[in-house]
């Protein structure tokens, strides 16, 4: 999948591989349309998650805080 390029498909596609590598039970809290502006961002919030095998508590807060700051108001 070529991720460079903003699209809903490539939105969806990184927020679930990031919830599936995070082990979230539920990322309705945090899921939500993200800003087009704001892609880059994500991309390598995406390309930091599924670079590490596991994470502390306090990654994922950090991890979670910056996503919920993506979405659009």
């Amino acid at each position: 999948m070529n991720l460079t390029n903003w699209s809903e498909e490539n939105v969806e596609f990184m927020f679930e591989e990031i919830k599936r590598k995070l082990r979230m039970a539920t990322g309705g809290s945090i899921k939500g349309n993200f800003n087009e502006s704001l892609y880059e961002d994500l991309k390598d919030l995406y390309d930091l998650v599924v670079s590490k095998d596991s994470f502390s508590i306090s990654e994922i807060d950090a991890i979670t805080s910056e996503l919920g700051k993506l979405r659009k108001v």
